[in-house]
């Protein structure tokens, strides 16, 4: 039997003569070439079986030549590779119908065991949809590490499907951006995209929330009410923290995903949802399925495709790009340019980052806003993650500390739900815990920050408008010893 012959572009000799060694030992004909006109005229004479191609060459860009060679050449299997390791440029070979995206440096065994799965695998009949965006300095995603690349290719692979993906990972690692990267790169771009938290509402009113409600359904209901599926008709809903999402809410999101219709509350006629659902949450479900806080069935609907974000200390090397973007990002909101001197950047990746990238969003942030020099030194690093780290430990006076406090929370909703032989929390939960442990939490808090409700904001993980409404809604005396 004739091998199947490779066809290898790629500017770099050394990458040519490792491919064609490798190939060759697969057991492949191997013709390279450092150019895209030569790539362009085999493929033109009908020659090669597949392609791997780079992206920068000296005289033309692979992903434009992608869309030639399919034209001329549909069935033809192209996996491309690049240094410039981007979420868009994997989405950019993907939907310009590349096989598969390679970052490099890539591992050669997988390039070859591409290689071969493409080779033996059935032809294409179609490529992805076009994405609208070209723009680098919009891309939601940033890094370039091994974690990151993969979660960029699983993306890039799912744009063109509807399939239910769960995003999990520890608060702060951006899983709100993932939900975002997979409808704006996505078929329903052109759709809506609602997000809504699971954690931040009242389980009395999820239902109502999700699905809407008639008017007389219940007291208060003086309107008919959109829903969020509703209002996510053709685009995306984005479920953030489903681990929190009570069993009533459960078993009616169950059906919408068996039988893609719903109810609205106190509704009868059923409604079908042309929505892709996208979930996540930091908590590990399977653990909640066991204590049977979580429909088995449920996690295994939602659970198709899942996305394990890495916290940031797994991901050390993306440390200097994140912190780089976001000062780029606050002086473009008015805030004067900063950068880092190479011992504060180095210090930044040895940070064990808790708080995850929103931590270093915030810190830089703060850079900006507080320091006066243009080149930020490594001890302005170690004063802000000292202040930070040692903020939580303050003590209040009464023998309590601010460290562990998100612990304390959990542990005293476990004894709230441990109470209830049927898994369910007793009635008025969200008042009990707002009057119980949210005030004393965040009077706490910003006792041990002496008042810096910046620094407050960030050990609680909130938003500083978020903090600021609660100081004012729950009556909180705030003091004063910031300078």
């Amino acid at each position: 039997m004739t091998p199947s012959t490779i066809l290898v572009a790629d500017d770099d000799h050394g990458i040519r003569t490792v491919l064609s060694q490798a190939l060759g030992r697969a057991g492949y004909d191997v013709r390279t070439t450092g150019n895209a006109a030569t790539l362009w005229r085999w493929v033109s004479d009908g020659e090669g079986d597949l392609v791997i191609t780079d992206v920068v060459m000296p005289d033309e860009n692979g992903l434009d030549l992608i869309p030639r060679i399919k034209k001329i050449r549909p069935d033809m299997r192209i996996i491309v590779m690049s240094a410039q390791n981007t979420l868009l440029t994997a989405v950019k070979a993907t939907e310009r119908g590349a096989f598969e995206y390679l970052p490099k440096p890539f591992d050669l065994t997988e390039l070859v065991n591409v290689v071969n799965r493409a080779i033996s695998l059935p032809k294409p009949s179609t490529t992805g949809a076009s994405v609208a965006a070209d723009d680098e300095e919009a891309l939601p995603l940033i890094g370039r590490s091994t974690a990151m690349q993969e979660i960029y290719r699983t993306l890039a692979r799912l744009m063109t499907t509807d399939l239910t993906v769960m995003i999990n990972g520890e608060s702060g690692t951006g899983k709100e951006l993932v939900a975002r990267a997979l409808h704006d790169y996505g078929k329903r771009r052109n759709g809506p995209f609602v997000a809504v938290n699971m954690a931040a509402i009242p389980r009395e009113l999820i239902e109502s929330e999700l699905f809407g409600h008639e008017k007389g359904s219940f007291t208060g209901a003086t309107a008919r009410a959109q829903g969020r599926f509703e209002q996510a008709e053709g685009g995306t809903l984005f479920l953030d923290e489903i681990g929190d999402m009570p069993p009533e809410a459960q078993t009616r999101l169950l059906r919408v995903l068996q039988e893609g219709e719903y109810t609205t509350v106190g509704g009868r006629t059923s409604i079908r949802a042309n929505v892709r659902i996208v979930a996540a949450t930091h908590r590990d479900l399977q653990q909640l399925i066991r204590q049977g806080l979580f429909r088995e069935d449920l996690f295994y609907r939602l659970n198709v495709v899942p996305i394990r974000l890495p916290p940031l200390r797994e991901r050390s090397e993306d440390i200097p790009e994140l912190a780089s973007h976001f000062l780029t990002q606050v002086t473009g909101e008015g805030l004067p340019p900063k950068t880092l001197e190479p011992a504060a950047v180095e210090r930044l990746k040895r940070h064990r980052w808790p708080g995850n990238v929103r931590e270093l969003e915030n810190l830089m942030r703060r850079l900006a806003a507080l320091y006066s020099q243009e080149v930020i030194g490594v001890e302005v690093i170690e004063q802000e993650l000292a202040a930070a780290s040692t903020a939580p430990a303050a003590s209040n006076g009464n023998g309590h500390d601010a460290e562990g406090l998100s612990d304390m929370v959990e542990r005293h909703l476990r004894e709230y739900f441990g109470a209830h032989s049927d898994g369910l929390p007793p009635p008025g939960l969200y008042d009990r815990v707002l009057r119980e442990i949210e005030r004393p939490l965040l009077a706490l808090t910003l006792e041990s920050t002496r008042g810096n409700q910046i620094r407050a904001a960030q050990v609680l993980g909130l938003n500083r408008n978020t903090l600021r409404k609660k100081i004012r809604d729950l009556d909180i005396s705030v003091v004063r010893g910031m300078k």
